[in-house]
């Protein structure tokens, strides 16, 4: 008889080790012996290659599965539609099948089909998908719906794109990119990720490469995956943690506010476990930096990720979910992350960014030079940035309200 209290982790054909609840719902976990045969990647820098077990008590493992789930109203009309219970390993057992990184979980009973398939997204369809802002679980017969996880509150939906044509994935089948819509109130959204994406592309930041779609008057963006690469004819995962993740947080706990990380925790995890840290951690600064400069309030630790690549490296991973979220009403503009104690963009001054180098142990000088060249570099890019962007998706007049903030921000630094 199946145990609906276990789940079986899987990277590709490999069994990488079991998932169990206790009667409070809590998750354990333990690697299996062949994987630590082979000496294989270690699932998380909190859960260290060992043969005893990861106790469901002490909340390290959940901590770590529970970060690859959705958040919100996205996982609240997830379990509406699947008609399961709201419970981590519910979700897990239900969609845990294609998440962020090289993970899938599936039920005990159920081994990975390597043999991947996908059905066509008909234009039809994603016209559907739209105007449902990627729910595609009602959409999906019962016996082909996607095992599909992505951590965060924002509507999306993974698909493999091939020769311009969308696929959904059956079941466990690995996807390129992943679609973000429109959301509700905020319908600029999809627009606002773009700009901002290709404004910090612009001043040198490493950035996921995004697109910006448009289907009968409605746009969504079109995001490449950094964690699936093509080896030979083959798509391929990559692993990869968030930084809740790999610092022991639960989603919860994704704010600093919240008792979350703070920017000197990820600055120093960054600098202990990448293989160039001196590259990535400039570039983290930088992001922080970046976010105080072109209004993105929501820069936290879920949308900061180390990346396991193919040939082994540890390295910080592009940069994600970069919206100016200051040009949307209602959002909070206080910066997710302080600098030297200080959330208002609008009184950070050069002691609060003196505070932050101090927090991180690296010169004052750096992080003052590292705010006026990004400054310069935003200024001098603002317009042409703009004229790249509405020269390839039309004209687009609420990006003026991201121009405005940038501005200004410059103009305070």
């Amino acid at each position: 008889m199946i145990d609906p209290d276990f789940l079986n982790v899987w990277y590709e054909n490999k069994l990488v080790g079991f998932l169990w609840r206790n009667a409070a719902g809590a998750i354990g976990f333990r690697y299996s012996e062949d994987w630590l045969d082979d000496d294989s990647f270690v699932v998380s820098q909190t859960l260290p290659a060992r043969e005893d077990e990861y106790s469901p008590d002490d909340g390290i493992a959940h901590r770590f599965f529970g970060n690859l789930l959705p958040e919100g109203s996205v996982r609240d009309r997830i379990v509406r539609d699947l008609k399961i219970a709201n419970a981590d390993f519910e979700l897990l057992r239900a969609i845990g099948g294609e998440c962020a990184g090289a993970l899938s979980i599936l039920p005990v009973e159920r081994t990975p089909d390597l043999d991947y398939d996908y059905r066509p997204l008909g234009h039809a369809e994603l016209a559907q998908l739209l105007q449902r802002r990627g729910q595609i679980y009602t959409a999906s017969p019962p016996d082909q719906r996607p095992r599909l996880s992505l951590a965060g509150a924002q509507d999306k939906c993974p698909v493999l794109l091939r020769n311009g044509q969308y696929f959904i994935p059956k079941t466990e089948a690995p996807t390129s990119h992943i679609l973000k819509f429109e959301v509700r109130d905020y319908h600029h959204l999809p627009a606002y990720e773009s700009f901002t994406t290709m404004l910090a592309s612009n001043v040198g930041l490493p950035v996921v490469d995004i697109v910006l779609r448009s289907h009968d008057d409605i746009h969504y963006a079109q995001v490449e995956r950094y964690d699936r690469i093509m080896i030979g004819e083959r798509l391929t995962r990559l692993h990869q943690e968030d930084f809740c993740q790999a610092l022991g947080y639960g989603y919860d706990r994704k704010y600093q506010e919240h008792g979350g990380p703070t920017f000197a925790d990820c600055f120093r995890l960054l600098r202990d476990v990448s293989s160039d840290p001196a590259i990535d951690t400039q570039n983290l600064l930088r992001w922080q930096i970046f976010n105080y400069l072109a209004g993105n309030s929501d820069g936290h630790a879920k949308n900061l990720s180390l990346l396991y690549t193919h040939d082994g490296e540890t390295r910080l991973a592009p940069f994600y979910d970069m919206v100016c979220t200051r040009a949307i009403e209602r959002i909070d503009e206080r910066l997710t992350f302080d600098v030297g104690g200080q959330r208002d963009p609008g009184r950070i001054n050069e002691e609060h960014w003196h505070g932050l180098a101090r927090h991180c142990d690296v010169a004052p000088r750096l992080v003052r030079n590292l705010v006026s060249d990004t400054a310069g570099a935003l200024l001098e890019n603002l317009n042409p940035a703009r004229e790249k962007f509405e020269a390839k998706y039309g004209v687009y007049p609420a990006l003026q309200r991201i121009e405005h903030i940038v501005r200004q921000q410059c103009r305070l630094r």
